[in-house]
């Protein structure tokens, strides 16, 4: 199984077994859903979603079976993971962290794979064997091939 993270359990809310999760993920509306199966905490004990709602910056949810504050309190602050082999994709959208291992080409020149992705408030970074750091944004990104493991990135200037 590989664990994906996707937020922090922060809170409670009310007495009936609620949940305050804060969650950057980018395919919410995959994995937010009655039934999808969430790991908590560092023993990633498995929850299945029985509801969710949107509140403010937060995702809400209430998980099976856990339809009480003294049931699910002890979770506060726990982080929150999925089965990556659970989220299910169209066949052209994949994760940012599926790249890494892809060579990143500039001008026909390769300059360096991707080795981690860092995922910051504003957008996704891709961190380059060559302590090249770039934002995985349309500006920067000119096109991705699954096929041969190739992202082909534009040449901007101050990038390197």
């Amino acid at each position: 199984m590989e664990y994906l993270y996707i937020g922090k359990l922060v809170n409670t809310h009310g007495i009936k077994g609620e949940v305050r999760i804060l969650s950057d993920f980018r395919y919410k509306n995959k994995v937010f859903v009655k039934g999808f199966k969430f790991y908590v905490g560092k023993q990633k004990k498995e929850y299945i979603i029985e509801s969710y709602r949107k509140h403010k910056n937060f995702d809400m949810v209430v998980f099976e079976n856990n339809y009480d504050i003294n049931l699910i309190e002890h979770l506060k602050g726990s982080y929150i993971y999925i089965n990556r082999n659970d989220l299910k994709l169209d066949e052209n959208t994949y994760l940012a962290l599926d790249l890494v291992g892809f060579n990143v080409i500039i001008n026909d020149k390769s300059i360096g794979i991707i080795t981690e992705v860092i995922d910051t408030p504003a957008n996704e970074v891709l961190v380059l064997s060559s302590k090249v750091m770039i934002p995985y944004v349309k500006s920067f990104i000119n096109d991705v091939d699954i096929k041969n493991k190739r992202v082909y990135v534009n040449d901007v200037k101050g990038l390197l």
